[in-house]
This record gives C-alpha cells, sequence and structure tokens, in this order.
C-alpha cells in the first residue's frame, strides 16, 4: 500500500491520537485485513465463475443427451437393417421369438437394449439397457460413452423371456429432469390420475401397464428383516406373492384402486431419493396388456 493511502488511512481512523509504534501497528492490521477482503472477492469470484462453468456443462450434456435419445427414438420408426440374431446372455430352454421390427436397428446398434420405457407427457421416453455389471450404465449411455446421466437400465437378475413376476428398471433423478428425474412427482395423486399408464415394451413384445403402488424406501442393511423391494424378482407362491403386496401396500402414499393376483406381472420404477441417507423413490405397475 503506497505511503499516501497509508496517510489516508491514518486520517480515516483518525489514528494522530496515538504514538507512532502504535498506528504503525494498527495500520499493519488494516492492511492485512484489505488484503484477506481481496483474497475473498478473488476466491468468490472464482466459485461463482466454476458454478457457471458446471452448470453450464451439465446442461449441455442433459440437452446434448436429449438429442441422442431423439435420434435414437427416429431409430424405431425406420426400415429395419439386416443382422441380429444373438441375445440372451443366460441359457434359456425355450425358443427365443423374434425381435420387434422397431427395435431391430436399435438391437443392431446396441445389443445390451432389452426394451423402451414411456410415459406420455414426460421426460421419460429412453431405450432401457440390461448388463451382467449392474453399475455399468449408472455412467454409460446407449453409445457405451461415459456420460453422468447414464441410462435407463434392467436389474442383471430380471428375465424378460422367462419373464419374472417382477421386472425392476432403475434410472438417475437428474435435477434437469432427464432419465427418473420427474418420477418423484407421483407422490401427487393428481399427477399419477394424468400419468396412470406407463408403455414398456421388452425386445419381443408391446406391454402397457397400469400405476398400482407408489412409495418411498430405502437400500436396507442385509441383516434386516423386512421387505426389500428391490429383491422381489420372482414370487415362488401366491403366499409370498401376497406378502410382497401387502408391504407395498402399506408403503404406498395413496390407493390406486389396482390390484394383483399371482401370476400377474408388475413392473417397478426406481431412482435415488435425496431426502434420506440410500433413499429410494419407487413406483410400481402391474401389466394390463
Amino acid at each position: 500500500m503506497a505511503k499516501k493511502s497509508l496517510k489516508k488511512l491514518a486520517a480515516e481512523y483518525h489514528l494522530e491520537a496515538y504514538d507512532e509504534k502504535m498506528q504503525k501497528a494498527i495500520l499493519l492490521q488494516l492492511q492485512r485485513r484489505a488484503r484477506r477482503r481481496k483474497l475473498i472477492t478473488v476466491l468468490c469470484t472464482v466459485l461463482a465463475v466454476g458454478s457457471l462453468g458446471y452448470f453450464a456443462g451439465y446442461y449441455y450434456l442433459a440437452d446434448k443427451s436429449g438429442s441422442q435419445f431423439a435420434e435414437l427414438s427416429e431409430l424405431k420408426t425406420k426400415e429395419p437393417v439386416a443382422k441380429q440374431p444373438s441375445r440372451p446372455q443366460k441359457p434359456v430352454e425355450e425358443e427365443i421369438p423374434d425381435i420387434l421390427d422397431e427395435y431391430k436397428n436399435l438391437y443392431n446398434k446396441n445389443r445390451s437394449i432389452i426394451g423402451w420405457v414411456k410415459i406420455d407427457d414426460t421426460n421419460i421416453d429412453y431405450p432401457v439397457m440390461q448388463s451382467p455389471d449392474e453399475e455399468y450404465y449408472l455412467t454409460h449411455n446407449f453409445n457405451q460413452e461415459y456420460d453422468r446421466n447414464g441410462s435407463i437400465f434392467m436389474d442383471p437378475d430380471c428375465d424378460v423371456l422367462k419373464p419374472s413376476t417382477n421386472l425392476i428398471l432403475y434410472g438417475h433423478h437428474m435435477r434437469s429432469g432427464n432419465m427418473f428425474g420427474d418420477l418423484d412427482k407421483y407422490e401427487s395423486r393428481e399427477y399419477m390420475e394424468k400419468h396412470d399408464t406407463i408403455h414398456f415394451d421388452t425386445l419381443y413384445e408391446k406391454g402397457v401397464w397400469k400405476v398400482m403402488f407408489v412409495f418411498r424406501d430405502r437400500l436396507r442393511q442385509d441383516t434386516e428383516i423386512t421387505f426389500k423391494y428391490y429383491q422381489f424378482i420372482e414370487a415362488n407362491s401366491a403366499e409370498e406373492f401376497a406378502s410382497n403386496m401387502n408391504a407395498m401396500a402399506e408403503m404406498s402414499f395413496y390407493d390406486t384402486g389396482i390390484k394383483a393376483s399371482y401370476g400377474d406381472q408388475l413392473l417397478t420404477l426406481s431412482t435415488c431419493d435425496s431426502r434420506e441417507e440410500d433413499g429410494r423413490f419407487v413406483v410400481v405397475a402391474k401389466r394390463v396388456e
């Protein structure tokens, strides 16, 4: 700080009442305080610029991801190009059905696709992937590139050919609303009534599902003896099925009026919920077509 500035400071703070030694000590503290303010200002500016850069990058990737899915959706309407066979990674005894024409091009592009999920008038309109590595599609998109949005993917223990009693789909809860970012809107009964139908096709057949339960839960310790929705894939008896239905009905925010019995097929959509550690938001639907 220049001498002239020091004189101004001395006059501003009326330091003439102090001796020279005390004036110097006070001025030194004032200089340090001024430097601290400058440093804080610089740091705040850097943080602000960094934050703007982060959000700009975040929404750029969200827009990019959205355009990629629009392109994938267009592939469903194009004439299928030959190539295909090869599918189950698991051995199956029954004959494998033909892939629906609208999914042949997508299957040729990435053989990990297992179907497509869509809810009218929402952002949910995505291919569904399945991999033996249950974490792969948490961080990769359809083109197998790293992507923080990840993909919608099916639990590796589910089987669309068998099929499993319950097919569980996972997706990130993105702030942009992408993936399953809007799934928690189902907490509102009014919203559910306007979006009570889920279209989920496997590669082999089309399906229509009606929302049955909506609830919050969390990942639980293995030692906890309680219903764990993410472990409900197969019901081996009517009693087991009824027990699981009762558990979800008790957790559900409201009664949708949709009932299921042993032999019916279920679809579960699951995403993270920040209200508690390891929280999850869950929508369960019953197949009606």
